[in-house]
């Protein structure tokens, strides 16, 4: 990835995991983002956004960076753990979360204000039952999102 050091400024990423952690399979993006502390990097800012992501948008605004990655569970109509890069300004009615606010409406203010772009990787859930942890599926789907993004910083 050359916009990592052929940039005006350096890359910056900021990921945010959204979901709740207490159903299941929808706290899948906020382990992405805690298996992702230990690659700390300072143009890496990780929020677990958890069920309300609107209220990071501060945080997300003063780092200022050049892609914000939401990572959330969705229904996919795929087997447990399938990832899938989605398309944030269709993505109503596709999430499994939780959250407050549709994540398109999340997306439009990040581009509006920030001026940067805005990815979606969507992990399709096994259980989003209350009380549940993450199924083997959703836990190894973190763990490969965790390495694809880790090797980029791990270059930087």
């Amino acid at each position: 990835m050359n916009r990592l050091t052929k940039a005006e400024r350096p890359f910056r990423l900021a990921v945010l995991g959204v979901g709740q952690a207490l159903r299941g399979d929808d706290g899948v993006g906020l382990a992405v983002v805690r298996g992702l502390r230990p690659f700390a990097h300072p143009n890496l800012l990780l929020i677990e956004a958890a069920h309300a992501p609107e209220n990071c948008t501060g945080q997300v605004r003063r780092f200022a960076p050049n892609l914000v990655l939401l990572v959330d569970a969705a229904r996919l109509n795929e087997p447990p753990g399938t990832i899938r890069w989605l398309d944030w300004r269709h993505c109503d009615g596709l999430s499994a979360s939780t959250h407050t606010m549709p994540l398109s409406l999340l997306g439009e203010y990040f581009t509006a204000v920030l001026h940067c772009d805005v990815a979606l990787i969507g992990i399709q859930p096994a259980s989003l039952e209350m009380g549940e942890t993450l199924s083997p599926e959703a836990t190894t789907a973190a763990a490969q999102v965790v390495d694809a993004l880790a090797s980029i910083f791990a270059k930087a």
